[in-house]
């Protein structure tokens, strides 16, 4: 029997909603839990949607990481860095997944439809939820980020 490791949250806009649905069986088989935010469909919609809700679930608990697929996963990804408890990276191949989470503790990957084969894309998935954050010398970068979130959440309450 499999144990469930945690949850994942997975979203797309409609360009990224095929990749979306294999991504999802590729997590659910490797045991981890999926919490599918949509899209349902190739109809068209709006990605800010879509990746601010990962971003929610994630600022929530709901889900400990997230998956976010748009035609580039540029603009997806853009969208889940609204949150301060998001690191959304932009992942091309594996190399991209392997270091988003050993250096900067990425908590989100943002995968381009248009961009990166099938293949390609689940094995960015794979690694990335394989993948440790390293620590040491890149703990303080990211407590630099996490910083900056912080300051400028207290700016806007400051205005």
């Amino acid at each position: 029997m499999m144990t469930v490791k945690e949850t994942i949250a997975i979203a797309a806009d409609h360009a990224g909603f095929r990749l979306k649905s294999l991504l999802k069986d590729e997590i659910e088989a490797a045991g981890y839990h999926v919490l599918d935010l949509g899209t349902d469909s190739p109809e068209s919609v709006d990605y800010p949607d879509y990746g601010l809700a990962v971003a929610a679930a994630i600022e929530s608990g709901r889900a400990s990481r997230g998956v976010v697929v748009c035609g580039t996963g540029m603009g997806i990804a853009i969208a889940a860095n609204r949150s301060s408890r998001v690191r959304a990276a932009v992942c091309h191949d594996v190399t991209t997944a392997r270091l988003a989470r050993q250096h900067n503790d990425a908590n989100v990957i943002a995968l381009g439809a248009r961009i990166v084969g099938e293949e390609v894309a689940r094995e960015c998935v794979r690694t990335f939820l394989q993948t440790n954050f390293a620590g040491g010398r890149h703990e303080r970068r990211v407590a630099k980020l996490a910083e900056a979130s912080q300051s400028r959440k207290t700016a806007d309450v400051s205005v």
